[in-house]
């Protein structure tokens, strides 16, 4: 019997969540590729602190093509799709928006996948509350994205999880923050009133925890095609060290 040695591609490395999967899967001693956008102003801090966890940094521009070519040569096993923007972005690059970052470059890296390494496993991390009909940009980009995993062809694990914060997130996002410490004030008392289900389902996930349950079940053979809710994530086993 063969056994495959996992080999992970993280698109949005640098990203909140990115940096600490990098770090979970180095826990793990699984090698891991971490893309960051070539023209990024901060190349050159992000390769040596990724480098600095035991990553090899991946510049590929992102073009399907380039994006294809390198997917080949890395030959991945799991490939994470961790990319998002903010308004804070947007209103600061009038390039960026949900539909271009959130649903587009996940797109083009989905249908890379598709043509270089179509056997990979490819973990996307959605949010809970998108459907159809759902209101605003970003969970519409998000279903959109969905949909078009599930029809790849690709074997695909879809993480779902509420807030991600934490006191440790080094990004302004006081709203979003006080908004987390908030509805986990609110998702506390309903638990001790005897409403547990929901706290375990809607309340703010920091990036170590959502890592672990990201990459464990990445790694985990039964756990392809499967939507994985923050219950699930919470559960996950902390790394071997």
């Amino acid at each position: 019997m063969t056994v495959t040695t996992p080999v992970a591609f993280v698109a949005g490395a640098t990203g909140y969540t990115g940096r600490s999967v990098i770090e979970e899967l180095r826990r793990r001693g699984v090698a891991a590729v971490a893309h960051v956008r070539p023209d990024s102003p901060r190349l050159r801090h992000w390769r040596e602190r990724l480098e600095s966890l035991g990553a090899v940094v991946d510049t590929t521009p992102w073009d399907e093509d380039a994006l294809a070519a390198a997917l080949a040569r890395i030959a991945p096993t799991v490939v994470f799709a961790l990319l998002g923007t903010t308004r804070r972005r947007m209103r600061r690059t009038h390039g960026d928006s949900y539909a271009t970052v959130d649903y587009g470059l996940t797109a083009m890296l989905l249908r890379a996948v598709g043509r270089a390494v179509p056997s990979a496993r490819f973990v996307y991390l959605s949010a809970i509350g998108v459907s159809r009909h759902a209101r605003g940009e970003y969970l519409r980009a998000r279903w959109q994205l969905e949909q078009e995993l599930r029809a790849s062809g690709v074997e695909w694990l879809i993480a779902r999880p509420a807030f991600i914060s934490g006191p440790d997130r080094d990004d302004t996002r006081p709203l979003e923050r006080i908004a987390a410490v908030a509805i986990d004030g609110v998702l506390r008392l309903a638990a001790a009133l005897g409403a547990s289900g929901l706290r375990a389902r809607y309340a703010s996930l920091d990036a170590h925890t959502l890592a672990r349950g990201l990459v464990q079940h990445a790694l985990e053979p039964a756990s392809g095609r499967h939507v994985l809710w923050p219950e699930e994530l919470r559960r996950a086993r902390a790394a071997d060290r």
